[in-house]
């Protein structure tokens, strides 16, 4: 585990070298493809080595972070032409690379905890520096103080861990399912993963983060940050897993019902960006739901919606932020008709717009039929939320796609122009995995 975090570390004095954006592009490509030649054995952490290791969990979501970095390059060509602080700018996204890459694999609970809070730097950073309106200070201030409150009291948590059971290797955790623990400790530990995912009234940070940050801002913070709060918890509950059986109807519940208001919410939103912001928090309510169920569909579904999730909201962000830079503004009311100015672009709209409502062969249906298997097994109560979150998420995918793209085109759109082949590469990466992984989906639901 160590080569490849060596790889990003010496990658850091090339970005302040004149003329190195695609060299250090290129470089984070090729640490994405050797990432996939290690092979991970399942029931087991591999290449474990000072404090790191990697199980099937780690794997999956280490290689969204690289391939979702390697993205974020590709599509802020924006600021690589502005030339506004192009260095620090590549510095901070191999920093927050270099931190997703060592929490993920991680398998001491204290080192996790400090590299996941250690995400967030670079993540504010992003939305001051690169953001689009004068509100991104108050998102800013909304990210970081949301999350510390909830995760300042996960430190004394660990601490209360490490004094009752004398370890904090996360392997270990699992084998104390066993030991209840009070609601207190219960609460500390779980609350910061809640947040970060984020849970349906704790959510309201997301679509602020969301709107005023950078195109790769918001491609890092939908791709990999909110996984983050997912896989904490699959880690945490292995060693809280009797409390959990007692309170976990209260997180279902929230969840369940914040999906369909969320959902109700998305059809009244005129900005696009903050549409697709408020369908992530819906589809993170559903893997929350799936965690908590406890059971080994909700867990393996949970992972896969987290993969399918990450490369399809990605998608939509880049190009909400394509329609952006052309026409100055990211309102439905400006934003009609784009299939007669962009034809090509508008065929990219409707594959990730079907794949976000887990259309087939998505990798989205995939996660979202094991949830579905899962919650309704755990309650059959549930079912009614469920239909309504699956109906209205074909709703609102279907009000952001034929809104955008049908109807009267604005004339000032004339000034536009079709898109670039970086465009198309962009947005071709992030679907052709979330297309064709399910063909090969045993890794994603046979590694407990």
């Amino acid at each position: 585990m160590l080569k490849l975090l060596m790889l990003i570390l010496f990658l850091i004095p090339l970005v302040y070298r004149n003329k190195s954006w695609h060299l250090v592009h290129s470089a984070i490509y090729l640490a994405t493809f050797l990432f996939m030649l290690l092979y991970t054995t399942p029931y087991m952490f591999s290449y474990v080595s000072s404090y790191l290791g990697c199980d099937v969990l780690s794997y999956g979501l280490i290689l969204l972070s690289f391939w979702i970095c390697s993205l974020m390059w590709s599509a802020s060509q924006g600021v690589m032409n502005s030339g506004y602080s192009r260095p620090l700018f590549k510095f901070l996204i191999l920093f927050l690379l270099s931190m997703l890459y060592l929490t993920f694999s991680s398998t001491n609970l204290l080192f996790f905890y400090i590299y996941f809070e250690a995400s967030l730097i670079p993540t504010l950073f992003l939305i001051l520096g690169w953001g689009y309106q004068p509100e991104r200070v108050q998102a800013g201030t909304y990210l970081l103080f949301y999350t510390l409150l909830a995760s300042l009291p996960l430190l004394v948590g660990i601490f209360v861990f490490y004094d009752s059971f004398g370890s904090l290797f996360l392997p270990f955790l699992q084998g104390w399912a066993h030991n209840s623990c009070s609601l207190m400790l219960y609460l500390v530990m779980i609350l910061a993963f809640l947040v970060k995912m984020p849970m349906f009234l704790v959510h309201l940070w997301l679509p602020k983060a969301h709107v005023e940050a950078p195109v790769s801002g918001s491609m890092i913070l939908a791709g990999v940050l909110l996984k983050l709060g997912g896989y904490g918890l699959v880690r945490v509950l292995g060693a809280l897993a009797s409390s959990n059986l007692v309170y976990s109807c209260f997180w279902v519940s929230i969840s369940l019902v914040g999906g369909v208001l969320v959902s109700l919410i998305c059809l009244r939103q005129s900005d696009l960006k903050s549409l697709v912001a408020y369908s992530s928090v819906a589809h993170m309510g559903l893997v929350l739901s799936g965690i908590m169920t406890m059971n080994y569909w909700g867990t393996c579904g949970s992972f896969t919606m987290m993969l399918a999730h990450g490369l399809c909201s990605s998608g939509l962000f880049c190009l909400v932020n394509m329609t952006y830079e052309r026409f100055g503004s990211r309102s439905m009311l400006i934003n009609k008709g784009l299939i007669n100015l962009m034809p090509s672009l508008s065929l990219w709209w409707f594959l990730l717009s079907a794949a976000n409502m887990a259309a087939p062969p998505s990798l989205n249906l995939l996660g979202e039929m094991s949830l579905l298997n899962s919650i309704v097994a755990w309650s059959w109560v549930s079912m009614v939320a469920l239909m309504l979150i699956s109906f209205f998420s074909a709703a609102y995918t279907l009000y952001l796609y034929s809104y955008s793209q049908h109807g009267t085109f604005n004339l000032m759109s004339y000034s536009s122009m079709g898109g670039y082949v970086r465009e198309y590469l962009v947005l071709a990466l992030h679907w052709v995995p979330l297309n064709l992984l399910i063909l090969k989906s045993e890794p994603a639901l046979l590694w407990i």
